[in-house]
């Protein structure tokens, strides 16, 4: 009821319109000529004054508008006396703002969801109890909520209970219930798949990660894209030939104002600046569907034109989470299982992609889970913690080429973790798609020579490697394309490809954790790791595009034919504005096509 409530309301103003229109005819039937035509006058005016509003504000902003031929024909329609055909003009113009609403409104439906799925508000535990409930602006840090089974955790937090379980597929793709243990952090939007947890705060709602997330959904929204303001330079030559066949019309028939009016009638409202931004949010509707934000609109036409693919390597063509290949005790006082566990509990807290895979590694080993205190993180040495009492080290191992973790005491060192990347399954396939579609393909890594070549021999030669790239080379090497001419995609996923994805034509990131550098370079982010996402975004953005143009193309066209006919006196001006009407919700139709 709710929802019919609310479609009313918004065609509210379309509604009053045809039943002025319906009492008009009525008080001409019982020849009560003035109060029908103070009437349609009356309906003319509720119908089109929006149109005349934000037609007097492109001028006070010096923007040319395409509005300018309907309001040239609601003016020749009173002028002529010919009150019906400005009333119905005025509701055509109406009924087109308002399902152009609409049709915006359901093109944001997906993106809108991702923030409707935080609830508004949660449950606070104090003393041993549920103690109140408030919204999650409110909950402070420090404070502890309440996450029911089935709910989404609002706040990022760490866990107060012995355990619990998380579906964490909403950020990372990947659909696998987390294990978390006391102390463990907790990711906002993701979901409590176990039993009733205790979560203390550790951010605030306006510094919690998924609301990075509906951030950018909120830029994606409320962005105009380049691609519409070319559709209103294309109104200017539309404008033109409608301002031409007006005058011949006019000319034609003898100086017939009427005449003049069934071809303005048709070329009002113009279908070219109603379907393009509904086509282009119904690609980032799309998208969304598929875990990718789009952050700006205008990243799907640039991506439509693109013509180099310019990849990182970890993370991106390979798995980006690295696998322990080989484990090294070297301890004569721990056993495997010991070494596993001390590493687990330490690791357990750090996102590092190798922290990840030693976690990984010992789970796969069914040790038993240990508990680590006063845990310190430094970047690029290590991280440590404390076991039952005693300091744990676990640092990257030295004079290694390779990459290596060692686990150490405060004297000795316990334990080697080897690492190796994988290629992720379906690059192969991918990298040849893109081939095949004809893009010119390129790889920047900061990784070395050799791994680099090992992986050219497995993807194929046509593919230009940049091994041992530092972030400022990557960047180069992108402004060194665009300076040739050529419109560049960058796609990556950690901070050190931040400032490549910034220059390039469009960024594209795969990001795990949304709040990092790249992403917020980047135009559009893969919400997880799966590299097939690449095509499929390409495919959206260059349908996307397609559908757009479509749109401007046949609206445009097809008010040129049915100008022509109206201009041989084939169409009288009623005619006329219902002919536009259906062409207008024809392409506006055909413009929701870019949301499936």
């Amino acid at each position: 009821m709710e929802q019919k409530l609310s479609l009313l309301k918004t065609f509210r103003i379309p509604a009053v319109v045809i039943i002025a229109i319906i009492f008009y005819l009525f008080l001409l039937v019982l020849k009560q000529t003035t109060a029908a035509n103070i009437l349609g006058i009356f309906a003319t005016l509720l119908g089109s004054y929006r149109l005349f509003y934000e037609t007097a504000q492109s001028i006070l902003k010096k923007r040319f508008a395409l509005d300018y031929i309907a309001i040239l024909a609601i003016v020749v329609a009173l002028v002529t006396q010919e009150y019906l055909v400005a009333a119905i003009l005025a509701l055509m113009i109406a009924s087109g703002r308002t399902l152009e609403d609409y049709g915006v409104a359901q093109a944001k439906k997906s993106l809108t969801k991702l923030s409707e799925r935080i609830p508004n508000e949660v449950y606070i535990w104090k003393n041993g109890k549920m103690d109140r409930k408030v919204k999650i602006e409110k909950v402070k840090k420090g404070e502890e909520i309440v996450v029911r089974k089935g709910e989404v955790i609002a706040l990022d937090g760490s866990l107060v209970s012995k355990e619990g379980l998380t579906d964490e597929s909403s950020l990372t793709g990947e659909p696998y219930a987390v294990e978390k243990i006391k102390d463990d952090p907790i990711r906002s939007g993701t979901v409590n798949v176990g039993n009733r947890i205790i979560v203390k705060v550790t951010k605030e709602s306006a510094n919690s990660g998924y609301a990075k997330i509906i951030q950018l959904v909120k830029n994606a929204q409320n962005e105009k894209s380049p691609f519409i303001r070319l559709a209103d330079r294309y109104s200017g030559y539309f404008t033109l030939v409608t301002l031409l066949i007006t005058g011949f019309s006019y000319i034609y028939s003898g100086f017939d104002l009427t005449r003049a009016l069934a071809v303005l009638a048709i070329a009002t409202p113009c279908p070219l600046i109603i379907a393009t931004p509904i086509a282009l949010l119904g690609g980032v509707n799309a998208a969304s569907k598929k875990h990718v934000i789009v952050k700006k609109l205008s990243g799907l036409e640039v991506l439509a034109n693109a013509k180099s693919l310019i990849f990182d390597k970890t993370g991106t063509i390979t798995l980006g989470k690295p696998k322990v290949s080989e484990f090294i005790n070297l301890s004569k006082n721990y056993n495997d299982n010991e070494l596993l566990a001390i590493s687990e509990a330490i690791e357990r807290s750090s996102l590092h992609p190798l922290a990840k895979a030693i976690v990984d590694f010992a789970k796969s080993k069914k040790v038993s889970l240990m508990h680590a205190e006063d845990i310190e993180e430094k970047v690029g040495i290590g991280i440590e913690g404390n076991i039952k009492g005693k300091k744990f080290i676990l640092s990257k191992l030295k004079n290694r080429s390779g990459m290596g973790i060692g686990l150490f005491d405060k004297t000795t060192e316990l334990a080697n973790f080897i690492f190796e990347d994988e290629i992720k399954l379906e690059s192969k396939d991918i990298i040849k798609k893109l081939k095949d579609s004809g893009f010119k393909l390129y790889i920047f890594t900061g990784d070395k020579k050799e791994n680099a070549d090992r992986l050219l021999k497995t993807l194929g030669e046509d593919i230009i490697i940049k091994a041992e790239a530092k972030p400022e080379d990557k960047q180069k090497g992108i402004t060194e394309l665009k300076q040739r001419g050529t419109i560049t995609a960058m796609v990556g996923d950690g901070i050190n490809d931040a400032p490549a994805l910034a220059s390039a034509d469009v960024g594209m990131v795969f990001s795990n954790e949304e709040q990092t550098a790249a992403s917020e370079a980047a135009d559009i982010v893969f919400l997880g790791g799966n590299f097939s996402l690449v095509v499929e975004t390409l495919n959206i953005a260059k349908r996307t595009i397609a559908i757009a143009k479509q749109s401007i193309i046949v609206g445009i066209g097809l008010s040129i034919v049915g100008m022509i006919f109206a201009s041989l006196g084939f169409i009288p001006p009623i005619g006329g504005a219902f002919l536009q009407e259906g062409i207008d919700v024809a392409v506006i139709l055909n413009a929701l096509r870019a949301s499936r």
